[in-house]
């Protein structure tokens, strides 16, 4: 991985671990802050509304800014907020540090996607965000074990301390390494300034309303699953708990693949790679439901469920970037705040269905009724594209009006 690309992904990496790690640790903090555990959780909901409300408006603010210096800006307050919390004398002290510190994920995560597009040639951008969203991966996979070990061994406070000193070499790694001269998000690709008003233009495309409820649809049917994953292993899997922590791992190397996979689906022909991966993930549910009850079946099925389901984030952020030429980090922002949405929608969706009397056996089928809407919604933007560029030569000629059509399909 190019260096600059590698330092966007560590910060993605910290930014992402400490949105996630705070499950591990809640315990911990419930006892140690005297408040309950579902009290300690709303840390976790705090930081997710922070992400969802504050990235595009924080966003939107630095557009004039540019994109080194508001990646290091946002380093910056991520460090302090993460500062503040381990020294957090309180609850509400902590709570205010983790909607502060939340404020810069969208935005760092958005913008980090934005730049290393810049830093692509453009058949091979979906790639390079499939790299920076590696992060989130080794957040998961990675981050957050290791930040849980450290509030167990250590106290809770120490694990704040662990992302903040993985801030500040990411920090320095993103100064050192990451490109001086790069457009701001206020001016087009000749440099001149676009107004407040020009970028919020964005928004009003049908394409990218499309694109960002698609996102909804699409992560909810990840986490309309994922959620539940324990309860699916041990109650109709029976595995041992000691078992399913090893499945977690096996869930995440598959989504480390997928996310490869996803990019390099979608390098070729954005729309195609949304598809293909959605198709994927609709296929996967399916395969995972009726191999739940079986040991061996089931745990091949999660590999594939994680690959699937991760193969889907740099293709809806490519199919993003192809239609928000005018505010692309904004327009990226919004679409993270469209994934934290669908973590939500997911995790109701999977416990409505357990509610309902359907059992956890079928949340991956509620998973798979969202993934069939999301890719008919799907179906209905490509063809509508192909018939936008239905006046240009086949793409086959390999002129480029050819590539023009190959862009809006």
């Amino acid at each position: 991985m190019p260096l600059p690309l590698l330092a966007l992904m560590l910060g993605v990496f910290c930014v992402g671990t400490a949105e996630v790690v705070i499950a591990g640790i809640l315990p911990e903090m419930s006892a140690d802050l005297n408040v309950s555990i579902p009290t300690a959780g709303l840390l976790v909901t705090g930081y997710a509304l922070g992400v969802t409300i504050g990235g595009p408006i924080i966003t939107l603010l630095t557009a004039k800014w540019s994109r080194k210096a508001l990646l290091l800006s946002l380093m910056g307050v991520f460090i302090a907020g993460n500062v503040i919390a381990a020294l957090a004398p309180n609850y509400g002290t902590l709570m205010g540090a983790r909607v502060f510190t939340s404020l810069s994920h969208g935005t760092f995560a958005a913008v980090a996607w934005h730049v290393a597009a810049l830093m692509s040639p453009p058949d091979k951008q979906a790639t390079a965000m499939a790299k920076i969203a590696l992060g989130f991966n080794f957040a998961n996979v990675l981050g957050s074990p290791i930040g849980t070990f450290i509030g167990q061994q250590f106290g809770w406070r120490a694990t704040f301390v662990y992302v903040t000193v993985f801030a500040v070499l990411c920090s320095l790694l993103i100064q050192k390494f990451v490109p001086k001269v790069l457009l701001s998000e206020s001016q087009d690709a000749a440099g001149e300034s676009l107004s407040l008003r020009e970028q919020l233009k964005v928004f009003r495309k049908g394409s990218l309303q499309l694109s960002m409820l698609i996102t909804v649809l699409a992560q909810g049917a990840v986490f309309t699953t994922s959620t539940y994953l324990a309860p699916l292993l041990r109650d109709v899997g029976h595995f041992a708990a000691p078992a399913v922590g090893v499945l977690l791992i096996v869930f995440g190397v598959g989504s480390v693949l997928g996310n490869f996979l996803g990019g390099k689906a979608a390098d070729t022909n954005v729309m195609r790679g949304v598809l293909v991966a959605q198709a994927a993930l609709l296929a996967a549910l399916v395969i995972f439901w009726a191999a739940a009850p079986h040991q061996i079946p089931s745990a091949v099925a999660l590999f594939v469920f994680g690959a699937a389901g991760f193969s889907i984030i740099p293709a809806l952020q490519a199919r993003i970037l192809a239609v928000a030429a005018a505010a692309p980090a904004l327009a990226l922002s919004a679409n993270v705040s469209a994934f934290n949405l669908g973590n939500g929608l997911g995790a109701w969706l999977g416990g409505a269905t357990i509610n309902l009397g359907f059992g956890v056996r079928e949340v991956p089928l509620t998973a798979a009724l969202a993934t069939t809407v999301a890719l008919a919604l799907s179906l209905a933007m490509w063809s509508r594209s192909r018939h936008d560029s239905s006046a240009l030569p086949p793409l086959e000629e390999g002129s480029a009006r050819a590539d023009l059509a190959e862009k809006a399909s």
